[in-house]
């Protein structure tokens, strides 16, 4: 079944991976799925009126930026529409900046009638600016990031020199991906389809697992849902990071499999339970005509990590090889079709936490026709989630590992610095652990459960 253009039927669905999205949107939770970025452009006169077109450039390209969710008759759609999001350009002072952000990010999209794109140009200097982007989740990925700049950095010097952009064609639209998904995968009640067999794995994976992991709050959860968000930075060096990838190697998995054990791990110790189930993000860009285009394509797989079966290190990274390799066999059903499958209150999450690793770009130094484009801090993180580890391998420009690096964000209506911090610190010190290559025994309680199923 190839992936093509195609024509579009009056009704296009969502994708799966923004089922989730969408679902928490409609119920009131659209702020928790903004994605915020900053970029601080310098090196040349800022031409402001170029930059405007730009993202209407960008937007128009790329569908998901123009295109609302409303809920019909036969469920949510995607509705492309030719609306371009008004850009205003402010003159704006160093000291204004960080509270102009702030504001800007808390934007909660009507997905049914906004188009899930919001943009400000930031005018510091004659060649200083801020370009400030709010993208709805529903139409945008981690991986969206690097083609959404570089056609940004592509339209803005085009347009600067009085021309259009002169694009690449895009190979296909994201309906033409959804149309394809949607056909590859099959009905989900057909227990044959692609999507009845991924449902009932799930099904059978998650079963009699703990609705809840019992967090050791700082403060009961609030009535009024507060997602302020802090974060706690770590960081490993370049050889311990080394000293990862060769473990890895021995073991037949990967790095992230090592850094989700370590992840298991410390969240047994800190909930003082021994069945974890946390969650992952695929790329779900396995065709080659999705490598540049904008839209949401990942989604979350669940990892379920049975501490209190394992006999030791070495057999609990083999348990989340497998679990990880089978998680990822499955990556397609949407969590709101899971919940109704489970024997839980639909009001317990799926999960709580999610530890995500990806590979940063190795740094060149080359800037784009003498352009310096930096990413800004917007100073607001949105915690919608216990726990969210983000992290980042990196490598130099000879493709030597060059360290990893990240943090862990958190609710601050739940938990306090401290806590969170400590739980960091016994988190790294898993990872060094695993990086000495040693097989160890669980750490204890952990270690007591597997040591009566000798």
């Amino acid at each position: 079944m190839l992936l093509e253009r195609r024509p579009r039927p009056e009704h296009v669905p969502l994708a799966p991976a923004q089922e989730r999205i969408w679902d928490d949107s409609h119920r009131g939770r659209s702020m928790d799925w903004n994605m915020v970025r900053a970029y601080r452009i310098r090196g040349l006169a800022i031409d402001a009126a170029a930059l405007v077109a730009a993202v209407g450039d960008v937007v128009v390209r790329h569908l998901p930026l123009r295109t609302l969710h409303p809920l019909t008759e036969r469920g949510p759609a995607q509705v492309v529409v030719d609306t371009l999001p008004e850009v205003p350009v402010t003159a704006t002072t160093e000291a204004e900046l960080p509270a102009r952000l702030a504001a800007f990010a808390c934007h909660d999209f009507d997905l049914a009638t906004e188009t899930p794109i919001r943009a400000e140009v930031h005018l510091l200097g004659e060649q200083d600016a801020v370009l400030a982007l709010v993208v709805h989740h529903i139409a945008l990925d981690g991986a969206s990031i690097q083609p959404l700049l570089r056609d940004l950095v592509t339209a803005y010097l085009a347009r600067a020199a009085g021309q259009a952009p002169a694009w690449t064609p895009l190979p296909v639209d994201y309906p033409d991906y959804t149309l394809w998904k949607h056909e590859s995968l099959g009905d989900l009640a057909d227990p044959w389809s692609r999507a009845g067999q991924q449902l009932r794995y799930w099904s059978n994976a998650l079963a009699g697992r703990p609705s809840r992991l019992p967090m050791p709050y700082d403060r009961p959860r609030p009535v009024d849902r507060d997602i302020r968000g802090d974060s706690v930075a770590v960081a490993f060096d370049a050889e311990t990071h080394r000293l990862l990838l060769d473990r890895a190697q021995r073991v037949r998995g990967s790095l992230f499999m090592l850094l989700q054990t370590a992840f298991a791990l410390a969240l047994g110790e800190f909930t003082g339970c021994a069945d974890v189930t946390v969650a992952t993000a695929v790329a779900g860009r396995d065709q080659r005509a999705l490598t540049d285009l904008v839209g949401n394509f990942s989604d979350d797989v669940l990892m379920r990590v049975r501490l209190d079966r394992a006999l030791d290190v070495d057999d609990l990274i083999d348990q989340v090889r497998r679990v990880s390799l089978a998680g990822f066999a499955h990556p397609d059903t949407p969590n709101p079709r899971l919940l109704r499958c489970l024997p839980q209150d639909a009001e317990h999450p799926l999960f709580q936490a999610t530890l995500i690793l990806q590979r940063g770009a190795a740094e060149t130094g080359h800037e784009p026709d003498g352009l310096s484009i930096t990413e800004v801090p917007i100073g607001v993180r949105f915690a919608k989630h216990d726990f969210e580890f983000g992290l980042a391998e990196r490598y130099d420009a000879a493709g030597a590992p060059a360290g990893i690096d990240g943090g862990l964000l958190y609710p601050v209506v739940l938990f306090d610095r401290e806590t969170v911090a400590g739980f960091v610190d016994r988190f790294a010190e898993f990872v060094r652990q695993l990086a000495d290559g040693c097989p160890r025994p669980l750490p204890a309680p952990l270690g007591e459960t597997a040591a009566r199923r000798r």
